[in-house]
This record gives C-alpha cells, sequence and structure tokens, in this order.
C-alpha cells in the first residue's frame, strides 16, 4: 500500500548495515531513518527495521528474482537522479500481474517506477484528493480524467529491498484507475486509509537513458499510452494549415490577370495556311505562365489549327505551344448530336519577364463526313469568313497543380489520422467502461 504522507526526508540520511536474522546476510539500509520494511536480499525474508534488534517479520526461501533493475541501481528520470530501493510483484489473484520500484532521492523523497506489460510509469504520491466533475470524471492539479478501470483488487506477490511502511506479501487493497492522455490516476484503498497515486508515462527512450531498458513492443496500447501519431497530428496540422494558408496567399498573388483581348483574325474560307503577328504583351514578373484562349463562334463541321510563338523583342527568344478548335455536329439513327469544343486553351509555363509578340500559324480545316448535316452560310463561306479571336491571361495558377499539392497536404495527414484512430480504439476498448461491443474480453 502506498500511503498518501507526503514524506520531506532530509538532505543525504546515512546508510546502515543489518544482519538477516533468517539467514545472517548482510542487509543494507539506503534510505536509513525512513525505511520500515527491507526484504533481505540472499532470503527474501521481511524484516522490520524500526526495532533495534531487526525483527524478523515473515521468513522465505524464495529465489532472488532476476530484476531488470537490480537494487541499488541509480538512474536519471526527469533531471532528477534516483536510486531503486524496493521491488514489488502485484497481481489481481494472480492475473494481470505487473511490477514496481520504489524509488529514492534524499532530496525529493520518493517515487514508483510502475512496468506494466513492457510500458514504464514514474509514479508520485498525491498530497490532495481529486475533486469530481461527473459520474466518471475527476479533476486534480488542474487536470481532468476519465475513469478506466473500477472495483479492482492488487496484492502483493512478492518483496525485496527496503520501504517506508510495512509491507508484506499477501496484502491487498481495493483499486480504481482514471486516465488522461500519457498520465493515469490510480487509487488504493484498504481498511485503514485511501491513497492516489499519479503515474506519468515514460517514454522508451527515457526508460533507455535512465536504466538502459530496452524497449518492448505493447499491444493493445496501455490505458494512459499516448498515441505515437497523436503529437505528429497535431504538429503535422499546424504545418499542413500554414502550407494551405500559403497556397491560398500564392494562388491569389500569381493568381494572374483575368482575359484580355489580344486581336482576332479572319479564317481563310479557301483553307490556306495563314499567319498573324498579336501583341505587344508586356510580362512582368521575373516568370510566370501565360495562358492562351481561341475562339471560332462561327466552326461547325471543322477545326482551326492554331500554332502559337511567343517571340521576345530584344533577345528573339521563342515559347512554342500548340491548340486545336473543333467542333462537329450531325444525325443519325438516334437523332442530332455534337461533339467538341468552338474554343481551346493552351498554357506556357514559366516565360520570363520581357515584351513579346504572339506569333499565330494557322490554317482551317472542313470535315467532310457529316452524314445527314444540311450546310448553313456562315463556316468557309466567303460572304461570312469565320473570325478566330484570342484572349490572353498571365500568371494564371493551374488549378490541377495546387488539388495535387493540397492532396499530397492530406495523404499524410489521412494516414496518420487513421493510424492514430485505429491505436485509440485499441486501447479504449481495454477500459471497463468501453462502448458495448468494443471490450474483447466481454
Amino acid at each position: 500500500m502506498q500511503p498518501d504522507t507526503a514524506i520531506e526526508p532530509q538532505p543525504a540520511p546515512a546508510a546502515r548495515a543489518l544482519t538477516c536474522p533468517s539467514c545472517g546476510g548482510s542487509v543494507a539500509l539506503r534510505a536509513a531513518g525512513y525505511t520500515v520494511h527491507v526484504a533481505c536480499q540472499y532470503c527474501s525474508s521481511i524484516l522490520d527495521v524500526t526495532d533495534p534488534q531487526v525483527k524478523l517479520v515473515t521468513a522465505y526461501n524464495q529465489h532472488l528474482a532476476e530484476l531488470e533493475i537490480p537494487l541499488g541501481t541509480r538512474g536519471v528520470l526527469r533531471g532528477v537522479e534516483w536510486e531503486a530501493i524496493g521491488y514489488l510483484q502485484r497481481s489481481e489473484d494472480g492475473d494481470y500481474g505487473w511490477e514496481e520500484y520504489l524509488l529514492f532521492n534524499p532530496y525529493h523523497g520518493y517515487r514508483w517506477l510502475v512496468k506494466v506489460r513492457g510500458g514504464w510509469s514514474m509514479g508520485e504520491a498525491l498530497t490532495v484528493t481529486p475533486d469530481w466533475l461527473s459520474y466518471d470524471q475527476l479533476v486534480v492539479n488542474g487536470e481532468n480524467y476519465t475513469h478506466f478501470f473500477a472495483d479492482g483488487e492488487a496484492r502483493v506477490d512478492y518483496v525485496l529491498g527496503e520501504f517506508y511502511w510495512r509491507v508484506a506479501v499477501g496484502e491487498r487493497v481495493k483499486t480504481a484507475d482514471w486516465v488522461r492522455s500519457g498520465v493515469m490516476l490510480s487509487r488504493e484503498e484498504n481498511a485503514s486509509e485511501v491513497s492516489w497515486t499519479r503515474n506519468a508515462w515514460l517514454a522508451p527512450a527515457e526508460m533507455r537513458k535512465a536504466f538502459a531498458i530496452r524497449p518492448e513492443a505493447i499491444w493493445p496500447p496501455l490505458p494512459h499510452q499516448p498515441s505515437p501519431w497523436g503529437a505528429w497530428l497535431r504538429t503535422g496540422a499546424k504545418i499542413g494549415a500554414l502550407a494551405f494558408a500559403f497556397l491560398l496567399v500564392f494562388a491569389l498573388f500569381f493568381g494572374g490577370t483575368s482575359w484580355t483581348a489580344a486581336g482576332s483574325f479572319p479564317v481563310a474560307a479557301d483553307g490556306r495556311e495563314q499567319s498573324v503577328t498579336l501583341g505587344p504583351i508586356v510580362l512582368p514578373h521575373r516568370y510566370q505562365s501565360v495562358h492562351l484562349r481561341a475562339d471560332v463562334p462561327q466552326l461547325e463541321n471543322g477545326w482551326v489549327d492554331l500554332d502559337y510563338s511567343l517571340v521576345e523583342r530584344k533577345t528573339q527568344q521563342v515559347y512554342e505551344a500548340y491548340g486545336a478548335a473543333e467542333r462537329y455536329s450531325g444525325t443519325d439513327f438516334d437523332g442530332p448530336w455534337s461533339e467538341g469544343s468552338r474554343k481551346a486553351e493552351v498554357s506556357i509555363a514559366s516565360v520570363p519577364v520581357g515584351t513579346y509578340d504572339l506569333v499565330v500559324e494557322y490554317k482551317a480545316n472542313r470535315w467532310s463526313g457529316a452524314s445527314g448535316y444540311a450546310e448553313t452560310a456562315g463556316w468557309m463561306d466567303p460572304a461570312a469568313a469565320p473570325v478566330v479571336q484570342v484572349e490572353v491571361r498571365r500568371g494564371a495558377v493551374y488549378g490541377s497543380n495546387l488539388l495535387i499539392a493540397l492532396l499530397l497536404l492530406a495523404a499524410p495527414l489521412g494516414l496518420a489520422l487513421i493510424w492514430h484512430l485505429a491505436f485509440e480504439t485499441a486501447r479504449k476498448s481495454e477500459s471497463d467502461f468501453a462502448p458495448s461491443g468494443e471490450d474483447d474480453d466481454e
């Protein structure tokens, strides 16, 4: 049982050597003056060291446990050097066993190092009693906790080392636990007192650095084990939000101008190849994309090939693109049909600053395979020659590129969210208060 009385030892208590009345072995007290019971490291007998004659409480012949952290080992946790002076094995009537090491520092008192299914926590006795927020919610020191385990019973199965209370194998206490991410609040009660312990999760890296403990796989997660994806998600969401904001600003800043007319020119009715020069087109930024859009309003059952060349007036550097406007229609057994578009849009990426002429080489083509098509005046009719209208827009951001960028941002966050939810589902399913159907043990 871990009493809730705060222990404030004086600095550097004197060490004391004892002789075990059961086996004659030498027993060293590391916290002399505060230790009440000590377990002999040779025969595991429990000794009462408050009596000058050192009384034998219980004799044991149990073989000394192979401890992962040998008693007397020192390690630094949370900036304080601790020494392991006691060891307990506890369980719920032999099931669901766990281990507890009693740590001591002459300036900071006692702490508990608890190992459950490969996960480690550091426990500190509370000096205040938590307050109830609701049926399953507690609050202490501004931290909210949710009920996780109820109506348990812990039994001491093995004792080794020294302790600041009279511990005995077979000792039982009633238990209950509340959790928040990274912390478990444990309540223990016997006939005489109630104690509360705050158990803070220790990352494998902390235990490896402090006591050379090798990490173990833990599944399902422990009640207060933080999701490995939780912190990553929070950081990723912040970075993603900043990146999304940057993309929006980028799209607005580099979204370019609206469409403006660059010029128009007629299509020869005889279908010969023609050329026209439009401009000037001024590009003010160091680099920008240039969008060109052609519209042939009278186009029907034919197409117009358009070869564009942006020619910088000073350097004669050329940037080329190709487009085609095409429109077809007719009738068949299913009735009238049409396809294609009288408009054609092309883009030229990363065009440097400068003043440009737009040279357009174009040629009209007539489709002769229209079945049942009744010709009308207009297209290819010299009396009403069709006209190509060209518009230009600079600096436009490609919508598909923005979409791809957003998908690339969202993909890792989505995967991390799926893994985080799976982790949390597995963790919560271990609770006595898991929703119906989640607890696999029921």
